[in-house]
């Protein structure tokens, strides 16, 4: 089945995830800036927007396997892809390191999927991931790199500007790129810029484009656990390239403070990725936009260390 990132592949993704996932709320923040909820998505997080586009262009091509589909991720993408194969009704078989929390194992296995664990390393589960693949006949998922997990995040896009109409600018917290390259494909299609915004040692985006190529980067963030990735998409890369993209970097301090405000100022707990979109609004020094909607993209966090943070200045 060929795919490839474009605005036909968002909306073909928003008709295949209509009903399956919550759409967007856009509520006002301030002046000039909305937040798009997008924390409040089932498993947590924007993945299931992905996800589900993923198991269901399968499904609807006769290309999803008896034998479900299998990830290596113990984060928001395996959540997410252990509630869609549940959505479809076939197996999800998640890869993690064995030194994973065990809330996350537990989460996974509170949606049905088959938790194994492999190595001390990331990279560990994910060798076992794909001899797993190879040898089952499993569908092999990814958590960003992928046409139909972007495209189905680009899906929010327009949600957005439904509930925001003339918005000009979208601020997204970037890790591999998955969001950003869906959000920025369908943004382009109506003239809206976008502001990418990453963790100053977690820039993979910011170091593609310095590059003019992927480049693996170092990683060390408040974020990483979301933002983490040591190298962005290729359809992310493309898609920063074009006009009217604009991309930011922000220190770990700023991060926090905008985490803390968030629930200091509307009582929303977000994951740190989500803060991250809200520091280059707070940190900008002048306005982004005339209607400015930040997505506030997940909120697999631990709300009692929102308790322990310094407040916001």
């Amino acid at each position: 089945m060929e795919q490839q990132l474009d605005y036909a592949a968002v909306r073909a993704a928003a008709d295949r995830i209509a009903g399956a996932v919550r759409p967007a709320a856009v509520v006002p923040a301030a002046e000039g800036l909305w937040y798009a909820l997008e924390h409040l998505q089932h498993t947590g997080s924007f993945k299931a927007r992905g996800a589900h586009n993923f198991l269901a262009a399968h499904h609807r091509a006769g290309t999803l396997p008896d034998a479900g589909v299998t990830i290596a991720s113990g984060g928001n993408a395996g959540l997410a892809c252990a509630w869609a194969a549940r959505a479809h009704a076939v197996p999800a078989t998640v890869f993690l390191p064995v030194n994973a929390p065990r809330v996350k194992v537990d989460r996974l296995r509170g949606y049905g999927a088959e938790v194994r664990l492999v190595g001390d390393r990331y990279a560990g589960a994910l060798a076992a991931c794909e001899e797993f693949a190879a040898g089952s006949g499993a569908l092999s998922s990814h958590a960003y790199d992928h046409p139909l997990i972007a495209a189905g995040a680009g899906t929010l896009l327009d949600e957005i500007r439904a509930g925001l109409p003339g918005l000009d600018t979208v601020v997204v917290a970037v890790g591999g790129g998955g969001l950003f390259a869906g959000i920025a494909t369908a943004a382009r299609e109506h003239g809206v810029r976008v502001v990418a915004v990453e963790p100053e040692n977690c820039r993979a985006l910011n170091a593609a484009l310095a590059a003019d190529r992927p480049v693996d980067v170092t990683v060390d963030s408040v974020a990483a656990d979301s933002l983490g990735a040591t190298r962005v998409s290729v359809d992310a890369l493309a898609a920063a390239r074009h006009e009217g993209v604009r991309s930011v970097l922000v220190p770990d301090h700023a991060i926090t403070a905008a985490r803390r405000a968030l629930w200091d100022e509307h009582r929303l707990v977000v994951e740190a990725a989500a803060a991250t979109a809200l520091a280059a609004v707070r940190t900008a020094g002048q306005p982004l936009g005339a209607k400015v909607a930040v997505v506030l993209c997940g909120a697999n966090t631990d709300p009692g260390d929102l308790a322990t943070a310094p407040a916001p200045h």
